[in-house]
């Protein structure tokens, strides 16, 4: 989260973002430097962490998450950025897939390109359910932030907004974390619950909320949802989250104002004016748009990616930037996610929403949450 003193720093930023000059490429990172940059903290990794955190989250607790709050670490004005619990999301840099399951190439190299394939649900509709919320605890606070599944070799992963997962501030990963595709507007979960087993992030971010480093790639057990039998509810194992809702690809490298993207989320929190025209009840998709560099030095960003004309507010953070998307499949290839908001010309309406720039070292990440492991059975 961002201190008192960065934020009055952010605040006097020229009224116009800062953008940085015209690139001419990306490096290709050294994956074998990036990887040890990577931390993958364990949260629920044993059968009876997962009772633990699935009995908190009883069916009683999803008819109030209305109260909770969506995960909102730090604001900036002038150029006024917030966090959107909403948009980001750095790295990324490339490599290409050997199928539409999952499969992973090697992330070493530097020019734009396919991580990993998008996949359709191998149970029930051939169309994706990949986006969804997340919730989870800081202290004794609940919130919420928006996410979505990524193919993975573990059919396993979420990708979020790194301050959707962890604290810099407090030094803290969340606890009792939880992903829910396609959430109903009342709370339900319709495509099962899915307990967080370990977080994978940027060092980075960790240690210093650099916000080039706000995205996290999280592994979570086999989905469950919750039975009646007799009165008592008892939980029942629904599978891996690939299997049942799909998976958004992953593309990294991608230059801004090369290519159009889509950004999506759960819009809840009030503008910088007052109003609320979100609810945060329902997936809202800003329109497809083109994309350019920016930067807020102030929040440690330095290569950040902006999609102007997008009102989100908090609530969209960790919602998926989309390339190539199939609205009749509804799948395509994430490429960013939701981390800031901005109000640029500061009439007091959020204008336009900002993402890391999906790298190699993203793709790193991302590998070694693929790479993770959780038991056969939870229930």
């Amino acid at each position: 989260m961002i201190s008192r003193a960065r934020q009055l720093l952010a605040a006097a930023l020229s009224g116009a973002l800062l953008m940085l000059p015209a690139h001419t490429g990306i490096a290709a990172a050294d994956t074998t430097s990036a990887a040890g940059k990577v931390q993958n903290i364990a949260l629920a990794k044993t059968a009876a962490d997962v009772k633990r955190v699935a009995d908190y989250w009883k069916p009683e607790k999803f008819k109030h998450t209305d109260s909770y709050s969506p995960a909102t670490p730090g604001a900036a004005a002038a150029p006024k950025s917030t966090s959107a619990a909403a948009a980001a999301g750095p790295a990324a840099r490339t490599a290409t897939t050997r199928a539409s399951t999952g499969s992973t190439g090697s992330a070493g190299k530097s020019s734009a390109g396919r991580l990993a394939a998008p996949a359709l649900p191998r149970k029930g509709a051939q169309v994706g359910s990949t986006m969804g919320k997340v919730f989870f605890r800081f202290g004794d606070k609940e919130y919420w932030c928006s996410a979505s599944a990524v193919t993975a070799r573990n059919r396993s992963v979420v990708a979020t907004a790194g301050h959707c997962a962890y604290d810099p501030r407090q030094a803290k990963a969340a606890d009792y974390w939880i992903f829910v595709p396609n959430p109903g507007p009342g709370g339900e979960q319709p495509m099962g619950i899915y307990v967080a087993s370990s977080i994978s992030l940027h060092e980075d971010w960790i240690g210093r909320g650099d916000y080039d480093y706000d995205y996290a790639f999280v592994t979570v057990h086999r989905g469950f949802a919750w039975v009646n039998k007799n009165g008592q509810y008892t939980m029942q194992d629904v599978g891996r989250l690939q299997d049942n809702v799909g998976g958004l690809g992953l593309e990294l490298n991608r230059k801004p104002g090369t290519y159009t993207v889509s950004a999506f989320g759960y819009p809840a929190g009030a503008q910088p004016d007052g109003s609320r025209p979100y609810d945060g009840k329902t997936l809202r998709m800003c329109r497809e748009g083109r994309t350019i560099w920016n930067a807020a030095p102030p929040l440690d960003l330095q290569k950040g990616v902006q999609l102007q004309a997008c009102d989100f507010s908090a609530g969209t953070s960790g919602g998926p930037w989309v390339i190539d998307f199939d609205k009749d499949r509804k799948i395509g290839s994430l490429t960013g996610i939701n981390s800031l908001t901005w109000d640029r010309d500061g009439d007091k309406r959020y204008d336009a929403v900002s993402s890391p720039y999906f790298d190699t070292v993203a793709g790193v990440v991302y590998q070694r949450a693929a790479a993770q492991s959780t038991p056969a059975k939870i229930a």
